[in-house]
């Protein structure tokens, strides 16, 4: 354990796992498929550097989100047709967010999907990005890579939660926009 204060671990963590989620975005974008490898890694960094970075209580703890998250992709998966390998990399990720942050965490999820969504259908509507990428499956497919929503809410979780400032802020706007 190194000691670190939270904003610190979360910090070394969001650092940790970035270019595996670049990985993902990428992947999911070409092939409309999250390797199971990436997942993995996720998993392994929370394993090493989680270990490290958190107190042993809220890490031994934070398993608990890899399992119900799990159990849930898996129904999902069968009964929503959510891919498995987005259920298999919700799961992974989820270890790393504090159980009292979902509050914070399904509204950042839902924006980024709708942002994700929405960004993809422009994005593949224009010539010049189809002809630059030219063999992305997601593209041609009906289905959406959700995936990168996933990253998207995965580093900005760990970014809100690196710098108090940038949380408060979205905090702020979030209460803003229930009045």
């Amino acid at each position: 354990m190194l000691g670190l204060d939270g904003d610190t671990g979360a910090l070394v963590l969001l650092v940790a796992v970035l270019p595996v989620c670049a990985w993902v975005v990428w992947s999911d974008l070409r092939t409309m498929k999250i390797p199971n490898r990436a997942n993995l890694a996720i998993l392994g960094i929370f394993f090493f550097v989680g270990l490290m970075v958190l107190p042993l209580d809220v890490w031994a703890w934070r398993w608990l989100n890899f399992v119900v998250v799990l159990a849930i992709g898996f129904v999902l998966n069968a009964i929503a047709n959510v891919g498995a390998g987005d259920a298999k990399f919700a799961a992974a990720a989820a270890p790393y967010f504090n159980p009292a942050a979902l509050p914070l965490v399904l509204p950042l999820f839902a924006a980024f999907l709708l942002g994700a969504f929405a960004a993809h259908r422009l994005m593949r509507a224009i010539p010049l990005v189809r002809r630059m990428t030219p063999d992305w499956v997601s593209w041609t497919r009906k289905d959406f890579p959700m995936g990168v929503a996933l990253v998207g809410t995965f580093v900005t979780y760990l970014a809100m939660t690196a710098f108090p400032t940038f949380r408060q802020g979205f905090i702020d706007l979030l209460t803003a926009s229930r009045m």
